[in-house]
């Protein structure tokens, strides 16, 4: 069995296609943008995948009820989307992933005034999370029964921390199952917002996994406290990076997610971009150009970045009409009421800036909403200052295909709670993300900064992203689960040995 390919399952909320029902009742499918859909094309081409998913429209569910709720092969990957009540969805991802764990892992609750855990939050907890993750487990077990071969489980994030439990109890240790988290994982305390029976439930829904993967060493020691904190028989012994629970030792690896070098280098150089970034030009002339791109959310802490820019420009008036500051931002998740509210604040911001500031022929801020991937690069080429300063940040990839695509040998401004500061906080200015005046001293910097420094700089951030891909950051956690499979299965046939002699 050890010596067999494995079949290998990704396990998420958003699936890599969505899909659009025609005229004719065919179905055209769009590829998703993200990473890990990069990502998995690439492991596809190796392994055996088969990725499980929600049906996120009522043209997914069509799409899935037409292959019989099977999985279908669309562009090479096997795909199975489930469809889940939709009530049960609801509270699953609107009330408990989202915003209730997100804000936790972020640590953006203001704990005097919220969250408040109500009665819809724990039906939402008992009807629609938990239900959710068994649909998943439920799908999974059933794919997975006749399969004579290692069986690699991989749940992606934090709408799936209960699927390792759920899918151990039924099938025992015959799969591998390594859940990866993108986002932060915050200390002790922040933990301490969920009720003892959610949080402890959580906790030991990921150590009935092999391992659990986090983007940064700080994130799995992170995990690890608070395992040893809540849960009375989890014990690190010691460890900064495994837990051992229910006489089980689960390992805490880090796994830091990159971008892909080749395709981010294409779409830099393809025409669509050229156009693009003609038109980012016309529109800054000479001007210096700090630049952001950002999803709309308050963990990016784009207010407070608009309000540091502000101090520069108080601070430093030899800056007017001469710098301009653009941010790109990508609506998220607009049926939260906190984002809502969020992009509203920076509109006003902003407004306030250019209200103040502006000359005849200048306007210091301009703030572009909407989804667009390739003007986000053509821009990437152009900055002087790239500001990347969240609040929390698991990775944030922004930070990396700026530097691999800029061609000013611009300047990166990095917070330090993002989890790309462990890779790239060496060669970039480094601040708090709180600190408004010392942001604002970065960008002054920057804007003043030598040009062979800058050239250094960006050229050694430049060759930390190119080192380590997004193919190189999958194939690491599918070597480490192959080699613990293969182990395993050794042990087991070691273990039967003197059995089947004690027998005879």
């Amino acid at each position: 069995m050890a010596d067999k390919d494995p079949l290998i399952i990704i396990a998420s909320n958003r699936g890599p296609y969505s899909f659009s029902q025609k005229e004719d009742g065919t179905f055209e499918s769009k590829r998703g943008a993200g990473g890990l859909v990069t990502a998995l094309a690439g492991l596809a081409e190796k392994h055996d995948v088969l990725w499980v998913a929600a049906s996120l429209s009522e043209d997914d569910r069509k799409w899935a009820e037409a292959g019989n709720n099977q999985p279908q092969t669309v562009e090479g990957i096997s795909l199975r989307l489930l469809i889940p009540e939709a009530g049960a969805y609801r509270g699953y991802y609107e009330v408990i992933a989202n915003p209730l764990l997100w804000f936790i892992q972020h640590q953006l609750w203001d704990a005097p005034r919220q969250p408040s855990i109500t009665r819809e939050t724990w039906n939402a907890w008992n009807n629609g999370y938990v239900v959710i993750n068994q649909l998943f487990a439920d799908a999974i077990v059933e794919m997975v029964k006749d399969v004579d071969r290692p069986v690699i489980v991989l749940p992606q994030d934090y709408h799936l921390y209960l699927l390792p439990r759920f899918l151990r109890d039924q099938l025992g240790s015959s799969v591998q199952i390594q859940p990866f988290i993108h986002i932060p994982w915050p200390g002790t305390d922040a933990w301490s917002i969920l009720p003892g029976q959610i949080r402890d439930t959580i906790l030991d829904g990921l150590l009935a996994s092999d391992r659990v993967g986090f983007q940064t060493n700080k994130d799995a020691f992170n995990f690890v406290q608070t395992c040893r904190y809540y849960l009375a028989d989890a014990h690190s012994h010691g460890s900064r990076t495994s837990i051992t629970y229910r006489g089980q030792r689960i390992l805490a690896n880090a796994y830091p997610i990159s971008i892909d070098v080749e395709k981010v280098q294409e779409l830099a150089n393809s025409n669509e971009a050229l156009l693009l970034r003609t038109t980012i030009l016309n529109f800054v002339g000479d001007r210096k150009l700090i630049l952001r791109t950002d999803r709309i959310e308050p963990s990016k802490n784009i207010l407070r970045g608009l309000e540091a820019f502000r101090v520069l420009l108080e601070n430093h008036p030899e800056y007017y009409g001469k710098i301009h500051m653009m941010a790109l931002l990508v609506p998220s998740r607009m049926e939260v009421i906190e984002y809502q509210n969020y992009l509203q604040e920076i509109m006003a911001v902003a407004g306030l800036i250019n209200a103040n500031y502006s000359e005849a022929f200048w306007e210091p801020v301009r703030i572009i909403v909407g989804d667009n991937y390739t003007r986000a690069i053509a821009a990437m080429q152009l900055y002087h200052v790239l500001l990347v300063n969240p609040l929390a940040d698991g990775m944030n990839l922004v930070a990396k295909e700026g530097v691999l695509v800029n061609q000013r040998d611009g300047v990166l401004i990095l917070s330090e709670h993002a989890g790309a500061f462990f890779e790239l906080g060496e060669h970039a200015l480094t601040v708090s993300p709180f600190d408004v005046y010392g942001t604002a001293e970065a960008m002054h910097q920057a804007l003043n900064m030598p040009v062979e420094e800058r050239r250094k700089r960006a050229a050694a951030l430049r060759e930390k992203v190119t080192q380590a891909d997004i193919k190189q950051w999958f194939y690491q956690q599918i070597q480490d689960a192959l080699s613990a499979s293969k182990n395993q299965a050794k042990n087991a046939v070691t273990s039967e040995v003197p059995a089947a002699k004690a027998s005879a």
